[in-house]
């Protein structure tokens, strides 16, 4: 079986960070983030894997290269305009119209079981199995129906936020949900494909996959199936929900700062529960929390950073939120 990670996109609520570097190349826990998509693939035994690209590609060529180090054999599928997740199948048809494929987004950790995913979509003969998880904090994730025969019937809308939104990270500890309703379910991004549909998915045009491809297919009669998980799986499309998960991992790890290369923290200054990419300077009496550090940033003595992005100005273009302070731009979280 092939696999295809979804890599093209601009990243825009991830603004600044994926101002020189798509969404998928940013670094999680001191690695390029869709690297962890192409273990996860590899350790499931996938060795033909595509990488969609078109906002700042050579980011994810510089991660990944050929694929030789991870195992595998990268290819890439480069689009001149965007076309969306299920669009991007479009120029693939010949590559992938031979067997059952894995589509999976480039910007998230999981140990999800793909093999029983696949399993599952083989036996119940599906021409796409959705994985599914529980939204248990109620995030702006779009809400998937499931009829009884765990077939499903609908997207719906966004749920009800809950009361407490401390919590961003996608898999929350137990007891954390504030309703007593059922979980709504969401899509992760991880689905099992039938070449069959193909037949679904429009040409030559920009399309999504839960818009314009399978809601036609269930319209069709089509089976198109859930497989509900209740694994680790952490999505990374928000500054909070990629801040928290670093730091959630970092607590498991008991650590409380990760630092690239080339960093220098001076005596005197206090850094916890942060995030520094490569080459951040942090001077003398400086104070920085819950805070994520892009590269070549400098910190100056006496500053005061508390939950928030900090990137230097000269990386960004034009400044569309959050503050200049001297060199730097300050995006609270």
């Amino acid at each position: 079986m092939k696999a295809l990670i979804l890599a093209a996109g601009f990243g825009t609520r991830l603004w600044p960070l994926t101002e020189d570097r798509t969404k998928a190349a940013i670094p999680f826990l001191n690695r390029p983030l869709i690297s962890y998509s192409v273990d996860y693939l590899a350790s499931h035994g996938f060795r033909d894997i595509i990488v969609n690209l078109h906002h700042q590609p050579e980011s994810i060529r510089r991660a990944l290269g050929d694929g030789s180090r991870f195992g595998v054999t990268l290819s890439y599928s480069f689009e001149e305009e965007i076309l969306g997740t299920s669009g991007a199948l479009d120029p693939l048809r010949e590559s992938l119209s031979g067997d059952d494929f894995v589509v999976i987004n480039g910007k998230i950790v999981t140990n999800i079981d793909l093999g029983a995913a696949v399993a599952a979509h083989k036996e119940r003969g599906a021409i796409a199995t959705l994985v599914l998880k529980e939204n248990a904090q109620r995030e702006h994730f779009s809400i998937v129906e499931v009829n009884e025969r765990g077939s499903i019937t609908h997207f719906a809308g966004f749920p009800e936020p809950a009361a407490s939104e401390a919590m961003t990270a996608a898999s929350p500890g137990p007891g954390l949900a504030t309703t007593a309703e059922p979980a709504p379910l969401m899509f992760t991004g991880i689905q099992v494909l039938s070449p069959r549909i193909l037949e679904y998915v429009p040409r030559s045009r920009f399309s999504h996959s839960t818009v314009h491809v399978y809601p036609p297919a269930i319209e069709a009669g089509e089976r198109i199936i859930a497989h509900v998980s209740t694994a680790d799986w952490f999505e990374m499309s928000t500054l909070g929900r990629y801040l928290e998960a670093n730091l959630l991992f970092m607590r498991k790890e008991g650590r409380s700062v990760i630092a690239g290369q080339g960093c220098e923290i001076a005596e005197g200054a206090n850094v916890k529960d942060c995030v520094l990419w490569d080459r951040v300077i942090v001077e003398p009496g400086a104070r920085v929390s819950k805070a994520l550090i892009a590269d070549d940033v400098r910190i100056p003595a006496g500053a005061v950073i508390e939950r928030a992005i900090v990137v230097r100005r000269g990386v960004v273009s034009e400044v569309e939120r959050g503050e200049v302070f001297g060199e730097n731009i300050i995006i609270p979280i």
